[in-house]
């Protein structure tokens, strides 16, 4: 088929590397605008001189910016494969091919619609997660659903990025060329996604990622754990935030909510309600990540 990329990162890259060696033509990549680090998918694109493209915007008030979609029209796509989009793209692009557009998401929906999918499975609990491609609608990731892959276990020891990379990334990859095989073979078979069992969750704030240590601390490691590595849970410490970063849970307390109970090689230890939690790294104000026992912070210190 005739495939026009949008995406970024080195999951876009890897999708589009095996959808080539499936036969499929490339016709273009939109990646996002360069950045101070060079962007996987759009370096693989150049280097296989696939026609490269980066617009930070394809709508204006709401409205699709004609030269955009004009220049989208000329690569006469069958299909739109959306590999971690960030962008908004209007309905002129999402359903102009013949087979309209693919997109992945990371949580077996229709549960955990959004932006910030992976970090709250974490926090809010999941035990099995997995990986969904769907085709865009006028929604936020609510669209028919053509393959869904689940049955993957979040271990107690997993934050965002262990969750992402080593577990939805590879599944994720596998379902969108899955994906564009079944569309290609004529055997995709589209299922609405019930509203009953919907739910939304919105990017992670600071609201959202504070830590406060009278909450249950099995509560507050999920919490942690999710918010790592962006955008690090955090405390206050004399009037300054503290990100914390590598967190376990210690079923043993003591001391008083948010007291410093113990700081060695292995960690900073902080009480929380039945129990403690251990963190390996900490960002103090706008310094940069260090070690616990690097941080200066002292035992009997309580963070609020």
């Amino acid at each position: 088929m005739r495939i026009v990329m949008f995406g970024q990162a080195a999951f876009g890259r890897d999708v589009m590397v095996r959808l080539l060696e499936s036969g499929h033509e490339v016709r273009a990549v939109y990646a996002p605008p360069e950045a101070s680090r060079p962007d996987p998918l759009a370096a693989e694109a150049e280097s296989r001189a696939i026609t490269l493209l980066r617009h930070k915007y394809f709508q204006r008030d709401g409205r699709a910016i004609p030269e955009r979609v004009k220049e989208y029209e000329k690569f006469d796509a069958d299909l739109n494969v959306m590999a971690y989009v960030t962008v908004f793209l209007p309905e002129e692009i999402i359903d102009g091919p013949r087979h309209k557009s693919i997109c992945f998401h990371p949580s077996i929906l229709p549960a955990f619609r959004g932006g910030a999918a992976i970090p709250w499975q974490i926090i809010l609990g999941a035990t099995e997660v997995g990986v969904s491609v769907f085709r865009p609608d006028e929604g936020v990731d609510t669209g028919p659903i053509v393959i869904q892959k689940r049955g993957i276990e979040v271990s107690p020891s997993d934050n965002a990025a262990s969750l992402y990379f080593d577990k939805l990334y590879p599944l994720g990859v596998e379902a969108m060329v899955e994906a564009v095989e079944e569309i290609s073979a004529g055997r995709a078979k589209f299922r609405t996604q019930l509203e009953e069992n919907a739910s939304h969750q919105g990017l992670i704030g600071d609201v959202d990622s504070r830590l406060d240590f009278r909450r249950p601390a099995e509560e507050l490691d999920r919490l942690a754990r999710g918010c790592d590595p962006q955008p690090g849970s955090w405390a206050e410490l004399g009037g300054q935030p503290v990100r914390f970063f590598g967190c376990s849970l210690n079923n043993s307390g003591g001391g008083s909510a948010g007291e410093v109970l113990a700081i060695d090689e292995t960690g900073i230890l902080i009480s929380a309600r039945g129990g403690s939690l251990r963190f390996t790294r900490l960002r103090r104000g706008q310094g940069p990540k260090v070690e616990a026992l690097e941080s200066e912070i002292s035992l009997g210190e309580v963070f609020n």
